[in-house]
């Protein structure tokens, strides 16, 4: 097992913002009705759900756009998958292929690997690891690229 730096890419951090062109690149697929992980500084939709009013507790409906805190993500990815007869969610996550979460969930979702290295609002640098779009609530067992 490899010996990695634990502090390497630790941010305590956890609502960085979705760059605009990344996101209306995908809303202007989906036509997102709500933002589930947000708060007021960086939601990206008219209606959404914060941290104090928090879409764990709620029954989702409509498409929904997450890029859910990285540090409990596991959490939020399992609630979409189980909304996902209600609601189409579309998740912007590390593809974290390794993971057993990931084979739980994401891979009975449709899953576009980004290709290319998104910089999120207030970083200096694009993450240090590949991200994917998980959709839940249309197609399942879908893959395929999205490119920026």
């Amino acid at each position: 097992m490899g010996n990695f730096d634990s502090n390497r890419f630790k941010s305590t951090n956890q609502s960085w913002e979705t760059p605009d062109e990344l996101f209306l690149r995908i809303d202007n697929e989906f036509h997102f009705t709500r933002d589930v992980c947000a708060n007021s500084d960086n939601a990206k939709c008219q209606n959404y759900w914060t941290e104090t009013d928090s879409c764990l507790d709620k029954v989702w409906d409509g498409v929904n756009w997450m890029n859910p805190p990285y540090k409990n993500m596991k959490q939020f990815i399992k609630k979409a998958f189980d909304q996902r007869n209600n609601a189409v969610t579309v998740c912007l996550i590390p593809a974290r292929t390794n993971t057993k979460w990931w084979h739980d969930w994401c891979m009975k979702g449709e899953v576009l690997f980004i290709c290319g290295r998104p910089k999120f609002k207030g970083c200096i640098h694009g993450l240090p690891q590949p991200l994917a779009l998980v959709v839940f609530g249309r197609k399942c067992g879908v893959m395929g690229s999205f490119f920026l």
